[in-house]
């Protein structure tokens, strides 16, 4: 398996790790508005994990509504240009079917130390679903992705917010981290045949390290053209 990083200072890494499969036969016009969705979710994921974790500074953020939630959102003009630039090409490769995690490592300043491991798993419906982490996540037709859940469950609204809800609610029981003595890295899991920017650059996923580590997964989402799986992986005694 190939894997690339690349360090963007002073904003935290850039990284791809390969490994993927391809959803070319999907609906184009489905797959758009599925990957759309599904680029904000990982926004607005990142931006709560970085401000629940202390990683920014609170004032780094400001309130936004979304999914019906309040929410937070940087406008810090460094970390919302970093936060956007990793999208615009995990959204390219999502779209193309090139792109099966997304991973955001937490990073302690002194060691380098993996201290939490959150992992966004792209799967399409006829993929075999797999744990995580470290494993792949699981999976309408039309213009968009359907308004009811491909069952006629849920809305996709509603299985998000069901989502970040849990996020929210993760610092409940996740190890408290001092504020502003960690950084974070991004990985994105790609096939071996995706076009890598020269931005990014090989790198391994090293996980969370040592004895005491937990793993949680989270509810997911289906849009009908992909299902979304979350989890975090992290060390009771990581502090």
């Amino acid at each position: 398996m190939n894997t690339q990083s690349h360090s963007h200072s002073p904003a935290p890494s850039a990284l791809r790790a390969s490994g993927g499969t391809s959803n070319a036969d999907a609906p184009l016009a489905t797959l758009k508005g599925s990957t759309r969705l599904i680029t904000e979710f990982f926004e607005y994921s990142i931006n709560a994990i970085l401000y629940q974790r202390g990683v920014y500074p609170p004032e780094d953020f400001a309130p936004v509504r979304k999914y019906g939630l309040p929410l937070l959102r940087t406008h810090d003009p460094e970390l919302a240009a970093y936060i956007r630039a990793v999208l615009v090409q995990v959204h390219r490769w999502v779209l193309g079917g090139k792109c099966s995690r997304l991973v955001l490592c937490v990073v302690a300043r002194d060691d380098g130390a993996v201290r939490e491991r959150w992992a966004f798993d792209v799967a399409r419906p006829e993929a075999e679903p797999q744990p995580s982490p470290p494993g792949e996540g699981t999976g309408g037709a039309g213009g968009v992705p359907p308004a009811e859940g491909p069952s006629g469950g849920p809305s996709v609204q509603q299985q998000i917010r069901a989502v970040m809800r849990q996020i929210t609610a993760s610092v409940t029981f996740l190890p408290e981290l001092p504020p502003g003595a960690h950084t974070f890295t991004v990985l994105a899991y790609t096939d071996a045949h995706a076009a890598v920017p020269l931005e990014w650059g090989d790198a391994a996923d090293p996980g969370v390290q040592g004895p005491g580590a937990e793993a949680v997964q989270f509810r997911s989402f289906a849009t009908g053209a992909h299902t979304v799986g979350v989890g975090v992986q992290y060390r009771e005694d990581s502090v």
